[in-house]
């Protein structure tokens, strides 16, 4: 039977840090709005913004804040301090206003967060912007956010059309398998069939390793090898690829498209073609559009977003082709 398309038609919710989002929250009163670059596609999320600096009552305008004596994590440990410019220590604010905000993602079922990186608060690989300096990685509430283990997108990313096509394929990946029900071997099986080319196209030695174990399980292995499964998937699913990963990968699938359905898809070009990432991730969404509206399974992106109401119309327009 042909593997087709796994179609989600529930919005994913995702959690960012309010300054993201435009709010005006900074320690000087300013934001970014990373949204904006995502046009009409942001509709197709329900956001949750959320600012651990404002929750913890330090106002706004207010001074900067830094971690002093370690990261995030040791801050947690009782082992550093979060102290504002002045010297006044903030820390016990900060993680009561990060544990809050983190409150307000479980409540919400909120399993991803866009972060602002460079934050003392919610960044991960960097907790300031002065220069090439890394700070003390990750931030408080940062910290937290990995604990938890959250799918985690930097802000900056969402203003590259390819690295946010990137994120939100494997996002919505993520979404699909972190709640998809495994019951049986067989179950399993049919789960890795659907991710097997992103894990590929992600870590190629990771997964062919993986594909021999499942070969040689049975379906007696099943109970004790489920949430190992589940786990170093996820993992792998946190990753982001390359360029050059992408495009080999969008024209091994549109190859195989071409050869299954003798059709073509117009300005979907070879890797050796050279072309700027925004034609890319032009080529990217024609291929899932075209895998939505012929039922054809597209690897590289495996779970499409596509809202009820677009569906309906697509179901009733295929109905109405094949009427005499």
């Amino acid at each position: 039977m042909e593997q087709k398309p796994i179609i989600l038609t529930q919005k994913i919710p995702i959690g960012i840090s309010l300054c993201a989002m435009g709010g005006p929250v900074r320690y000087n009163g300013k934001g970014i709005d990373v949204l904006s670059s995502l046009g009409r596609e942001k509709n197709d999320f329900t956001f949750f913004p959320l600012c651990p600096e404002c929750q913890a009552g330090l106002g706004i305008t207010r001074d900067p804040v830094h971690l002093s004596g370690g990261n995030g994590e040791q801050v947690w440990s009782g082992e550093a301090e979060v102290k504002n410019r002045t010297g006044r220590l903030v820390t016990k604010e900060m993680k009561q206003g990060s544990l809050e905000c983190l409150q307000v993602l479980q409540r919400c079922n909120v399993k991803a967060f866009i972060y602002m990186d460079g934050s003392p608060s919610c960044g991960v690989y960097r907790t300031t912007l002065k220069n090439t300096k890394r700070g003390n990685p990750p931030g408080v509430f940062g910290a937290l956010l990995l604990d938890e283990g959250f799918f985690l997108i930097p802000s900056s990313d969402l203003q590259s059309p390819l690295k946010w096509w990137d994120w939100r394929r494997r996002l919505l990946a993520f979404h699909w398998f972190a709640s998809h029900p495994l019951h049986s071997m067989q179950e399993l099986y049919e789960s890795w069939y659907a991710l097997k080319f992103l894990c590929q196209e992600l870590d190629n030695t990771w997964a062919r390793e993986m594909g021999r174990t499942l070969a040689s399980l049975s379906k007696n292995d099943f109970a004790e090898f489920e949430p190992t499964f589940r786990s170093q998937v996820l993992d792998l699913l946190r990753r982001p690829s390359t360029t050059a990963k992408i495009t080999n990968s969008l024209w091994k699938h549109y190859s195989h498209y071409r050869k299954q359905r003798g059709k073509t898809v117009e300005e979907i070009n070879s890797p050796t073609f050279k072309r700027n990432v925004t034609t890319i991730a032009k080529e990217l969404l024609k291929m899932e559009r075209t895998a939505v509206e012929e039922d054809f399974f597209f690897g590289a992106s495996p779970v499409i977003y596509r809202d009820e109401h677009r569906m309906k119309a697509l179901e009733k327009q295929k109905t109405e082709e094949m009427e005499p």
